[in-house]
């Protein structure tokens, strides 16, 4: 009982290290707290992102291939224009993030790819497919928006529990999307509405009002830090949590032995990469980052699947 005790109140409660204001539990089952908040909007931008981003592949097969009269060859090559865009946003969002915050950037990446979002209704070539799965892989950069903003919120004993749920239920919006768009779309049909008009409208009915109205729950709900400004991130905390006080004078009335005992509390030992710090981003401190293995070894890692 004491174990599921536990699990419910690191599931409900936020727990805040006083040393960074960080939160050192993972309250994902309430949101009367600025991380449960913060938490739910970071996947919830990246999982709408993901939406929008793969809504064309449960349609291309059928209903734009057709329309569009594509070859296999081009629609290899818009799924593959589609990615590449992405791979040129994550190296710009990195630096935004930095110098405004994951929330803002997040917030306005959902808002500019909610455009492209709703212009498959222009497409009659496949040039114009070209480029607006290009500018829709916008999207993909929300990835490192989701990533940081946990990053920012959790502390290092959660907050690579934090950063797997938010990216993996980010990621279901891929998953999502087959589901959504391909059920909008045979009602559509069923509703008398054309082949050529279906798909089309499918992608102004559900990406473009979930991409804008996530993009505002961003920014009326969500905060930069747990400091509150991204400007204030730097800001360390004054507080120190009080020791646990020493007990001292355990009589024994059997043997009428006075019995001193005294509670030494030893320091906790901790790596350089266990510590969470924030430091202001310079060429000095960027460098450090790039070349140290705890950077390039995952993204090693992560270039290989």
């Amino acid at each position: 009982m004491s174990r599921l005790s536990h699990t419910w109140k690191v599931l409900t409660t936020a727990d805040v290290n006083p040393a960074n204001q960080k939160c050192r539990s993972l309250p994902i089952l309430s949101l009367r707290n600025q991380y449960s908040v913060n938490f739910l909007l970071s996947w919830l931008g990246f999982w709408s992102a993901f939406l929008s981003w793969f809504a064309f592949s449960p349609l291309i097969p059928e209903a734009v291939k057709e329309d569009l009269k594509l070859t296999s060859a081009q629609i290899g090559n818009s799924n593959v224009i589609s990615l590449l865009a992405t791979l040129v946003v994550r190296i710009i969002v990195g630096p935004l993030v930095d110098a405004y915050g994951p929330r803002k950037v997040m917030a306005c990446l959902l808002i500019l790819g909610a455009i492209p979002s709703g212009l498959p209704g222009t497409v009659t070539s496949v040039g114009g497919l070209y480029v607006v799965r290009l500018f829709i892989g916008i999207l993909g950069g929300t990835f490192v928006c989701c990533q940081a903003w946990t990053t920012v919120f959790f502390d290092t004993n959660i907050v690579g529990t934090a950063n797997a749920i938010s990216a993996g239920w980010g990621n279901s919006g891929g998953g999502f999307t087959f589901i959504i768009m391909v059920a909008l779309y045979d009602r559509l049909i069923k509703d008398g509405v054309s082949q050529h008009v279906a798909w089309r409208a499918a992608f102004a009915i559900v990406p473009v009002p979930v991409l804008i109205t996530v993009a505002v729950l961003c920014l009326v709900f969500g905060t930069d830090h747990p400091n509150g400004r991204w400007a204030d991130r730097l800001v360390i905390s004054d507080s120190v949590p009080e020791s646990p006080k020493s007990e001292s004078s355990v009589e024994d009335k059997d043997n009428e032995v006075h019995r001193h005992r005294t509670d030494v509390i030893l320091p906790e030992l901790e790596s350089e990469a266990t510590k969470a710090v924030n430091q202001k981003l310079t060429p000095a401190v960027a460098l450090k980052a790039l070349s140290t293995p705890l950077t390039w070894l995952p993204a090693l890692a992560y270039m290989s699947e």
